[in-house]
Order: structure tokens, then sequence, then C-alpha cells
């Protein structure tokens, strides 16, 4: 990076960064205005597996400004299938501090930072809530930590992008000021729900799902960020790959929601 690159903020783009993000500047409805949001953006991405792999590189790609990263996993030989940003040769390394150094190499102009713990409802708080981010995206593969983000999330009244992958499903949706949460959605009854135990390593899951359900994510958050528009507003996105069948269902706010109506 060239000492005129280094001394750039966030109001203004680089002629390197210029010819970086040349294609999408050239949309008629992304431009330098969205560019240069996306530049001022700041991202918290929770979980580095099959779904935030893809979701941090595209974001990184595209130019988000920050990017911190939240895992406790290391990584092993079973990852490799379907997370993208791991090798052989990281096996036994967290994946935070990987995922970290890779996305390093994919774009230099942006800020990648990363810490190795997981969230429980001690840290939570002080650590997403100290974290500046603009969007927080849930790349977790369990429905204990989802719950317990979105509450995190509803309650410091951060927009929280929430995305999941299992076999050949995915399901994605965007909770923000204006629509219901998680727990809208899913309802309250956790320890009722039969598939809270489900996980990738439990129920199996095919590579494209998470590459599919990771770069729709990506989108809207790009679009959530650059445009300031939530995209699926009061809609939960629902891929099928086994029948290529993409559905959109529409949820409303909860009147009955602990979150949502405190």
């Amino acid at each position: 990076m060239s000492d005129n690159d280094k001394k750039m903020t966030t109001s203004e783009l680089s002629d390197n960064e210029l010819m970086r993000y040349a294609r999408q500047i050239l949309l008629n409805d992304w431009d330098m205005d969205a560019q240069l949001r996306l530049k001022s953006s700041r991202v918290l991405i929770v979980g580095v597996g099959g779904l935030g792999c893809p979701v941090s590189q595209i974001l990184a790609r595209a130019g988000v400004g920050s990017m911190h990263l939240i895992d406790f996993d290391v990584v092993s030989r079973s990852n490799l299938q379907r997370q993208t940003l791991f090798r052989e040769s990281d096996i036994g390394q967290p994946k935070v501090a990987v995922a970290s150094r890779a996305l390093a190499m994919h774009n230099e102009f942006i800020n990648i930072t990363h810490q190795d713990v997981e969230l429980n409802a001690d840290n939570i708080t002080a650590i997403i809530g100290g974290s500046g981010a603009d969007l927080v995206i849930d790349c977790t593969d369990n429905f204990t930590s989802r719950y317990l983000i979105n509450q995190t999330c509803r309650t410091l009244g951060l927009p929280l992008l929430s995305n999941s992958a299992i076999g050949e499903v995915g399901q994605i949706a965007l909770f923000d000021k204006q629509t219901g949460c998680y727990e809208c959605l899913f309802g309250q009854d956790k320890d009722d729900n039969s598939s809270i135990t489900q996980n990738c390593a439990t129920s199996g899951v095919l590579s494209s799902t998470v590459s599919i359900i990771g770069s729709m994510s990506a989108q809207i958050a790009l679009d959530y960020l650059g445009r300031r528009h939530n995209p699926i507003a009061h809609e939960l996105l629902l891929w099928r790959g086994r029948t290529m069948t993409l559905q959109k269902m529409r949820f409303a706010t909860n009147k009955h929601c602990p979150l949502c109506h405190a």
C-alpha cells in the first residue's frame, strides 16, 4: 500500500481503490457514494465457518471498511470441504487468526481484527456493544447462539443479519429497528424446539449450500451498508437446493415478543 493510500480517509478513495472497486462504482444504483458508505462501515461477523468464510471474503473484496471476526474454534480436517479460507496446513490453528490473515491478503485497504472467544451471557454485551458495528452478521451454527446474539442486538439497537445452512437448506433474515426480530420469527420455545441441537456436525451440509447462502447474505449486507436499504425487510429467505427453489416468507413483529415489546 502506498503512502498516499494510507493517508486516505473514509470520505475519499485513493486512485488504487478507485481502480479496485471500479466495476462496482460503474453500477447506476451503487456509484461513489455507496462505495464511500461501505468504506466507512464496520461489520461484526460471529462465526468464521461455512457461512462466515464466504460472507467475509465477499465483503472484504468489495471494500467494507472494518471487519471484526469472532470465533473460538480451530480448523479441523472436516472444515476443508466447505470453509474456503482454510487449507490443510491450517489444521489445528484458531479459525479467526487464519481467516484474518487470509482476508488481509484479499484486500490491503480494509481493517481486520479478531477475537478468539466464545460468546456467552456474561461477555456478549460488552463485546458486541464495544465493537462499534454498523451491522452484526450471525454465522453461527446453533440456536442457542442465535437467540443470544438476537437478544443482545435487540437490546443494543443494532441491525442483525441472521443466516443459517444445514443439509441443502438455508435461511436468511435481516432484522433492524423497522422489523421484528429472530424471536418474533422463530418463537420463544427454545427448549421445545427439536432442531435445537442440529448443526452441520450432526446433520451434514453440502458445500454449495453454505456458498450460496453466504453469497446471498453478503449481497444483502452490501445493499444495507452501501445503499442503506434492507432488501428483505419483514421477510425470511428460504433456499432449498434439492429443488432449486427460493421462497420469501413474510413475517411481522410479534406483539407477545418480550424483546420487541419490553
